[in-house]
């Protein structure tokens, strides 16, 4: 059964999104890191690679696709969260990249589609 609140909506798409992540190889680092700029998702390592992961999950297309949903400002306020998490942990020379997991429930069919190096940090 699918659950219907926004916030439980939300918690089922990031534990769906960790799972498939893990199958794709990558280490989960940290969940849902929380500082005074916002949050991110997911945070984790692919190889040497540290990844900010945004988690987007819909129930149809009819407002587009979940993926459309980070657009330019969620991408200025991810970026922002992901450079105090690299301050605060005093992480430096370590490739880094944004990517995002699309997730769309429709019926009890899921679609799951990981988006690498989705964006760049903006200016």
């Amino acid at each position: 059964m699918i659950e219907r609140s926004t916030k439980a909506q939300g918690r089922s798409g990031e534990d769906l999104a960790q799972d498939y992540l893990r199958k794709q190889g990558y280490k989960i680092i940290e969940r849902n890191y929380r500082c005074r700029y916002g949050e991110i998702d997911l945070i984790a390592r692919d190889g040497e690679t540290l990844v900010f992961v945004e988690v987007k999950s819909r129930r149809s297309t009819a407002f587009g696709t979940p993926e459309e949903a980070v657009g330019a400002a969620k991408q200025k306020k991810i970026s922002i969260v992901a450079l105090w998490y690299l301050a605060e942990r005093n992480i430096h020379d370590t490739a880094a990249r944004f990517d995002v997991v699309s997730i769309l429930l429709t019926g009890r069919s899921r679609k799951i589609e990981l988006i690498r190096d989705a964006f760049d940090l903006p200016r």
